[in-house]
């Protein structure tokens, strides 16, 4: 689980510098898609990690809390983009 936590956590970080470069609007939402939809699995796995007692309380809920609002962050964007 904490291998998937690490693949996914990163994942947000790797897609937004693509999004960063996209070659067009499409391009740019894509990418800060995917960030979104890692970031909502990265919250998927704090959970079952935090269930399982392989992370304390506070850790989780520091870490969800930061992945919950880098995700209103991402969403926020992501619809603001596609009215624009």
């Amino acid at each position: 689980m904490s291998k998937q936590l690490l693949r996914s956590g990163t994942s947000i970080g790797a897609n937004i510098a693509e999004a960063n470069g996209a070659i067009s609007k499409a391009d740019f939402s894509a990418k800060l898609s995917i960030s979104y939809k890692e970031c909502l699995e990265t919250k998927y796995w704090l959970s079952l990690l935090h269930d399982t007692d392989f992370i304390n309380d506070k850790l989780f809920e520091s870490m969800h809390e930061d992945a919950d609002e880098l995700a209103k962050i991402l969403f926020t964007i992501i619809k603001k983009s596609h009215i624009a």
